[in-house]
């Protein structure tokens, strides 16, 4: 695993940008272009999905996406296999697997391994149960591996000091309880304080994510002091649309990526 920074750079006036999609969709043969293609588009880091079925915490945009991926076969050692063949200056890697489809029949040990010795920045496990976070943190502090942790806005006091200690990629702050597509009704300037606490308990950036569709809300989470905005639904719909049009995807989610940086993102 290289040891890199996330959103490198960032200071008190600009925010980074992160990107989810679902490694498969478009297909892992596109994989290398559109990893360049953000790469030169100075894209902080991809949030990259071994794609698994019937999320619970996903909308219908993921969850179709996620569909059309294990369609094409896609698993961790395909996904693996691609990323080692590209080198990147820019853009990290935060690596999504999600724990009862890919770590736990590979087995939390040898997972952790394959991920350390992959061309990945950083782990975010989707589902983990909470029996095993202990062994899980254990694990990965002892191979290196940086780990991306999750809260939200209303978690108690003690979930937020814990997911501060483990985040050592960043700290993913899901703006508000619900799937993934969905805003919070009251926008992001709430979440200020939010942020504001984070910070007294951990060194690592913050990102913020869900409803984050366009260059308004990356804007509205740079005044609220995010160290970046993730975007998620709205970069895995501009793929299903390319590909149901047969257009070039790569193509589509670069001039969404230059979309989303057109408005002004600093702080205020």
């Amino acid at each position: 695993m290289p040891d890199r920074a996330f959103f490198p750079g960032r200071g008190p006036a600009d925010i980074g940008l992160a990107l989810f999609l679902n490694a498969g969709d478009p297909p892992l043969s596109v994989l290398p272009d559109l990893l360049q293609m953000l790469d030169e588009s100075e894209v902080d880091c991809l949030e990259l999905a071994v794609p698994f079925p019937n999320s619970i915490t996903d909308g219908p945009v993921i969850r179709q996406s996620a569909d059309r991926a294990l369609a094409e076969g896609t698993d961790l050692d395909a996904v693996l296999k691609c990323l080692d063949s590209v080198r990147l200056r820019h853009t990290r890697i935060a690596l999504l697997a999600d724990w009862s489809h890919t770590v736990r029949p590979l087995g939390l040990q040898e997972f952790v391994a394959t991920v350390r010795d992959a061309a990945v920045d950083g782990l975010l496990v989707h589902g983990l149960p909470p029996l095993r976070r202990a062994a899980y943190r254990e694990a990965t502090a002892e191979a290196g591996v940086q780990v991306v942790a999750t809260c939200y806005p209303r978690s108690a006091s003690a979930v937020l000091t814990e997911s501060a200690a483990t985040a050592s990629a960043y700290l993913y702050l899901v703006a508000h309880y619900g799937r993934t597509g969905s805003a919070p009704a009251a926008g992001f300037t709430h979440l200020g304080a939010v942020i504001d606490d984070l910070r007294d308990r951990t060194d690592a950036p913050i990102a913020v994510g869900f409803g984050v569709r366009g260059p308004a809300e990356v804007a509205a989470l740079a005044a609220a002091g995010a160290d970046a905005a993730v975007v998620g639904s709205a970069a895995v719909a501009v793929v299903e649309r390319a590909l149901a049009e047969r257009r070039d995807a790569v193509e589509d989610l670069a001039g969404f990526v230059a979309t989303l940086k057109s408005t002004t993102t600093q702080r205020s």
